[in-house]
């Protein structure tokens, strides 16, 4: 990945998702992942993440983790 030390904003869209990809379960261990590997807080990856999701780029570096994000969003806005 191309971020350390709070440079998530540094991220490629590619860079979040192969993030996701490597820690798919939310709870506390990951909210703790966030902070430590990106520098950043969970609901600010979060919003990076749906960006990176939605983006063209995004789907095409990995669509079946881009549709994933996507759904999951869908799901809980409902």
């Amino acid at each position: 990945m191309s971020a350390a030390g709070g440079r998530v904003e540094a991220m490629t869209p590619s860079d979040l998702l192969e993030f996701e990809r490597a820690h798919p379960r939310h709870d506390g261990t990951k909210e703790e992942t966030i902070r430590a590997h990106l520098g950043v807080t969970p609901a600010r990856y979060y919003v990076l993440l749906g960006r990176a999701a939605r983006s063209l780029d995004g789907m095409a570096a990995d669509p079946i983790t881009a549709r994933r994000v996507r759904d999951r969003r869908s799901r809980l806005r409902g």
